[in-house]
């Protein structure tokens, strides 16, 4: 079987913002769009973001914490898993203007089986998103 696109619709506190975000910052291709929701091409699967003015006091979705390699990892969070030398680019990109990583960009799992780059951050809007790479993606993907 092939590796189809998926499709993810998050929620968002403003359209503007996350137009901002998403389409500006993280140079997002942006597809069909209307006042409440727009999508976007991430890295060729569609992300939907909808208004959702109700989000907590903060403006904030939110989040638990599970530790993982001595970091807490953000629950619920969504991302890609891209090729090494995108996954860098990625990391240099949105350096530019993520004023926090949840978990700076780092090897994960060093010298072990599913060694693997990742980094964690939120949207403004309080979406944590993951983005990782492996040397060898269909090898190490599932390696236990």
């Amino acid at each position: 079987m092939s590796l189809t696109p998926f499709h993810l619709a998050i929620q968002v506190r403003d359209i503007a913002e996350a137009r901002e975000f998403y389409g500006q910052k993280m140079s997002l291709p942006e597809g069909r769009s209307a006042r409440e929701w727009i999508d976007f091409d991430l890295f060729g699967h569609q992300l939907v973001t909808h208004l959702n003015p109700q989000l907590g006091k903060d403006g904030k979705v939110t989040s638990i914490a599970n530790g993982v390699d001595g970091h807490g990892v953000p629950v619920p969070h969504f991302g890609v898993v891209l090729e090494l030398d995108d996954w860098q680019r990625l990391a240099d990109q949105v350096a530019g203007f993520i004023e926090s990583f949840i978990i700076e960009p780092y090897i994960r799992f060093k010298g072990e089986p599913g060694e693997q780059a990742t980094m964690f951050f939120t949207d403004p809007s309080g979406n944590a998103l993951e983005f990782k790479a492996f040397r060898d993606i269909k090898a190490q993907l599932f390696a236990k």
